[in-house]
């Protein structure tokens, strides 16, 4: 005998996220290919779903929905047949035979999943008591033979292979109530030709099975670019050239801009310096100019999910900033490096570089893509804190400053980033005083009057440290939130435009989970879950629908009840018209600035990290969230699914989200330098996230 579960567990097409050549019968020459090890990435589907989805798109005659199969386990001591050399089964489904590694199926059906629970005899067939009964869907009729000793799970997919509508969205109306995964079918009292009522409606996606439009391609008959590509590829890690890992975080945050890839595609090194550029920033030769070099290193990165090593990008810039080609004072090789330095005159550098269209199209105006979506303005005011300036007369001074980063200043009082950003906003500064006629101590407070698409929070932890001449670090633990709101640092005239928007996507996103919450519910009990607010909103209807009446005079009596599909189709109508009164209270000027935050609310997107004591010694490295897998045909983006790459130059591992908590510091060991966060995402005037 040969247990079904331990047979699944080696392998078979039907287990991974997509078939080989081999599990479609193309190999079938001395099965020579060998089955890939199942993977399972987000948006996996189960084993049955996905290969009853495979084969109803072979566009097979079906001929009944009842389900029957046998098994035919070779015998390891047997001879195999002429028929089953090269492949140890076949699939065999609406009169045609599929060559697969396993054992011959004989499959009318999908459900695939309940045979884990049986054990595979040689040439074993299994009998069903069933009774034929009528299911009603809508305006359709099915007559649907059902197995009285199967579970209710099991019709339930019958009746998807009939009428599109998954299992988990059909309502089946029998005694007792509503049918359920568990239910036990043949205490339900089916009689033949019995009439029974179901309703649902397919989710996206569902009825929609059609033979695929464009032709199967084969992963292993991909290019190494083109796997690149692939939802659930490794990205690409870099390799340390000897004290290089500063350098590789920085590229690596740099890199989750997917804004800033698109836009570098598009440049062309001109052989010219930007107007006012200054000394070291000039460039001749395209080896020396460092936005073109960070293209051809982020092009190639993407064709490949291997190490890479940035030789053109790290001699580019060396030679723009020869602080980065100062040589170590320990041994032999180069010095290690600040990280934020590195960030700060990279971007330095695109701020003059990398230009970008504005307008629209046939418009020739340009713009520079960091000043667009990287660069917020300050409002600051200057003032004197003794009084008697004021009294002689001196007036407080105003002032408008660009800035590609916050600073989190950190003291003995710094706990959170918070903190650290109010005081990098307030700063004491000795100045003559002309009222004075002496020096006196200044205060200038900032406030945000632009907030950029993606902001950069550096936590300065090193300062230079006199008696050991280097620059010390600041081991203080410092949390910083996954979500930042910086509306209360924000100028008055900014906060007005900001606080509604912000005020209702607290509110939508309060009405999504609630509405998920819901649906979870009645999922597991779908009557004697609800909430008080549902039974109450049930019960007032009932109360407010008048009986209507019949020709003859009698009352007809009409359904008191909604299904699952009417009851979701409101909340989620509900959600939509919120979403859209969500767009239209983003402040026009506001809205013509597309590279702005427009909610003043910002999600982790980056962090990187330092291990060690000195900015000129340890380790660095650098986390990145996941972003959802991207269509390589539609450029679709999927849903997220919370976790995070970790960069430690090549070595490229995914993690989970609780291994950012642990970033705070508070010792040696790794601790966020720079945070890079990105506006959250606002749904258009349809109500559709972007």
């Amino acid at each position: 005998m040969l247990s079904w579960s331990r047979r699944r567990r080696s392998g078979y097409p039907w287990q991974a996220p997509c078939l080989s050549r081999a599990a479609c019968g193309k190999a079938g020459q001395g099965g020579a290919a060998q089955a890939r090890s199942p993977k399972h990435p987000a948006g996996w589907q189960p084993p049955v779903l996905q290969l009853w989805r495979w084969v109803q798109s072979l566009s097979l005659p079906l001929t009944t929905p009842r389900l029957s199969f046998a098994f035919h386990a070779r015998s390891t001591t047997s001879k195999p047949s002429d028929e089953s050399q090269g492949c140890l089964g076949s699939l065999w489904f609406g009169g045609k035979t599929f060559r697969i590694r396993g054992f011959q199926l004989s499959i009318l059906h999908s459900n695939l999943d309940r045979l884990s629970s049986h054990t595979c005899k040689r040439q074993q067939s299994i009998r069903m008591a069933t009774v034929n009964v009528v299911i009603k869907h809508g305006p359709k009729k099915y007559d649907v033979e059902v197995d009285t000793t199967a579970p209710g799970e099991e019709l339930k997919y019958q009746l998807f292979s009939l009428t599109g509508v998954e299992p988990d969205r059909q309502k089946i109306l029998v005694k007792g109530g509503q049918l359920k995964d568990d239910t036990d079918m043949s205490k339900l009292g089916l009689k033949p030709g019995q009439v029974i009522m179901m309703m649902g409606t397919p989710g996206e996606g569902g009825g929609a099975i059609v033979r695929p439009t464009e032709k199967v391609k084969f992963l292993e008959d991909m290019t190494e670019a083109e796997q690149a590509q692939q939802a659930g590829a490794t990205p690409a890690g870099l390799i340390n050239l000897g004290n290089t890992c500063y350098l590789n975080s920085t590229l690596q945050a740099l890199r989750s801009i997917p804004e800033l890839q698109e836009s570098l595609e598009k440049y062309e090194f001109r052989n010219a310096a930007p107007s006012g550029s200054q000394l070291g920033l000039t460039t001749t030769t395209p080896g020396a100019d460092i936005t073109y070099q960070l293209r051809n290193l982020f092009r190639d990165m993407s064709k490949t999910q291997e190490g890479m090593p940035p030789l053109g990008f790290l001699s580019a810039l060396r030679t723009t900033f020869p602080q980065f080609a100062e040589k170590s004072k320990k041994g032999p090789g180069y010095a290690q490096q600040d990280a934020e330095e590195a960030w700060s005159q990279i971007v330095s550098q695109l701020n003059q570089k990398l230009q970008i269209k504005e307008g629209g199209e046939g418009s020739s105006a340009e713009a520079s893509f960091i000043g667009k979506y990287m660069c917020g303005e300050l409002s600051s005011t200057l003032e004197c804190d003794d009084a008697a300036a004021a009294e002689a007369g001196e007036e407080p001074t105003h002032s408008k400053d660009q800035f590609l980063k916050l600073n989190c200043h950190i003291d003995g009082q710094t706990a959170h980033l918070r903190d650290g950003l109010a005081n990098g906003l307030k700063e004491k500064m000795e100045k003559r005083s002309e009222a004075l006629g002496r020096d006196a101590t200044y205060t200038k407070t900032s406030k945000i009057s632009r907030l950029p698409k993606y902001l950069t929070v550096h936590f300065v932890r090193f300062f230079w440290k006199r008696d050991v001449q280097k620059k010390a670090k600041i081991m203080r633990k410092v949390t910083f939130p996954h979500e930042l709101d910086v509306v209360e640092f924000c100028t008055d005239d900014l906060r007005k435009a900001l606080v509604p928007v912000r005020d209702k996507v607290r509110e939508v996103r309060k009405e999504e989970e609630d509405v998920e919450r819901a649906r979870k519910r009645r999922k597991r009990n779908p009557v004697e879950d609800q909430t008080p607010e549902e039974k109450k909103e049930q019960e007032k209807k009932e109360k407010g629908k008048k009986p209507s009446t019949s020709a003859d005079g009698d009352v007809e009596m009409g359904e008191s009840f909604k299904t699952d599909a009417e009851f979701e189709a409101e909340k989620d109508a509900a959600l939509l018209a919120a979403k859209k009164e969500l767009n239209s209270l983003i402040d026009p000027e506001l809205r013509k600035d597309d590279g702005a935050n427009q909610s003043g609310i910002y999600e982790l997107r980056g962090v990187v990290t330092h291990q060690g004591a000195s900015a000129d010694s340890g380790h660095y490295t650098a986390y990145i969230k996941k972003a959802g897998p991207k269509d390589p045909v539609t450029g679709k983006v999927g849903p997220e699914d919370g976790k995070w790459w970790w960069f430690n130059d090549d070595k490229v591992t995914e993690v989970t989200s609780d291994k950012i908590d642990a970033l705070a510091g508070g010792g040696e060991s790794h601790s966020a330098l720079i945070c890079l966060y990105k506006a959250i995402p606002l749904p258009t005037a349809e109500g559709v996230m972007e």
